[in-house]
């Protein structure tokens, strides 16, 4: 894999207690994971701040993840808990692959992503921060970072590593909307919206749409999972129930491709 910023958010290095030698940047680790966790137990009482001090608010939320998962609650995270507060990324990007082409295997890391919930956190009044945002997003964070473009070629790169491919001989290796926009016309596989309305046969699972705002300007993406006359559905990152390109979350979601001005990056080449 070309994209394995992952990895730095999957270990610390080495066990942060209260009145410790804490580790700043391992402490907002810690931090980042229990309010990540809070959002599907919200009643487990491990949201905290993220500021890096492991006061007594972080101790107590450690302790509180501790009891929620039956452990004995010392307050303090070791690697091997650490290892249990990061396992849903770890099994987003680390689950054996079953699939045996690349379309099946597309479809396939993207489900493994959605299900682990990738999901953006505010840190410091910065949206789009947090271990998921900087994973995709080849290590960076922060408002400024909209991170779904991120997200499908995370997808596309594991999907290919998996047969030994290099995802960069189908694209660059971008974040850019508009890169991948322009690398599909240059490379002739950009169907654009109107060729698709005659023709929408020319969509298939595993290839990415590209919601256009203007002729060479992109400003949202995702990854085909299935079409049905003139709808798709799909996963994508960095959206809502509403469709925003600057949501909080991965989810699947259905779109009508021409009602949505949706142009479609043909992963054809690679397979």
């Amino acid at each position: 894999m070309k994209k394995t910023d992952y990895k730095k958010e999957l270990v610390i290095k080495g066990t942060q207690k209260r009145n410790g030698s804490n580790n700043r940047a391992d402490v907002r680790k810690i931090q980042s994971w229990l309010s990540l966790y809070a959002i599907g137990h919200p009643n487990a009482g491990t949201a905290t701040g993220i500021d890096g001090d492991y006061g007594p608010a972080t101790e107590r939320a450690v302790k509180n993840y501790q009891k929620a998962n039956d452990i004995m609650p010392s307050g303090m995270v070791t690697q091997a808990l650490f290892d249990k507060l990061c396992a849903p990324m770890r099994e987003a990007f680390e689950t054996p692959l079953q699939s045996s082409n690349l379309r099946n295997l597309v479809l396939e890391v993207a489900e493994n992503h959605v299900k682990s919930h990738p999901r953006e956190l505010i840190i410091k009044g910065q949206s789009n921060s947090g271990p998921w945002v900087r994973s995709y997003m080849d290590g960076h964070d922060g408002s400024m970072w909209f991170w779904c473009m991120g997200f499908v070629q995370m997808i596309v790169d594991q999907a290919a590593s998996a047969q030994g491919k290099n995802f960069t001989t189908l694209m660059p290796q971008t974040v850019s909307c508009d890169i991948l926009g322009n690398t599909g016309l240059e490379k002739g596989i950009l169907h654009r919206n109107r060729t698709l309305n005659q023709d929408p046969s020319l969509i298939k699972p595993g290839d990415i749409f590209l919601i256009k705002k203007s002729r060479l300007d992109w400003t949202h993406t995702g990854i085909i999972t299935d079409i049905d006359g003139t709808t798709i559905e799909t996963i994508e990152g960095n959206t809502n129930h509403e469709g925003s390109r600057n949501g909080i979350a991965a989810m699947k979601r259905t779109r009508n491709f021409k009602k949505s001005n949706i142009d479609v990056f043909s992963i054809e080449p690679l397979v």
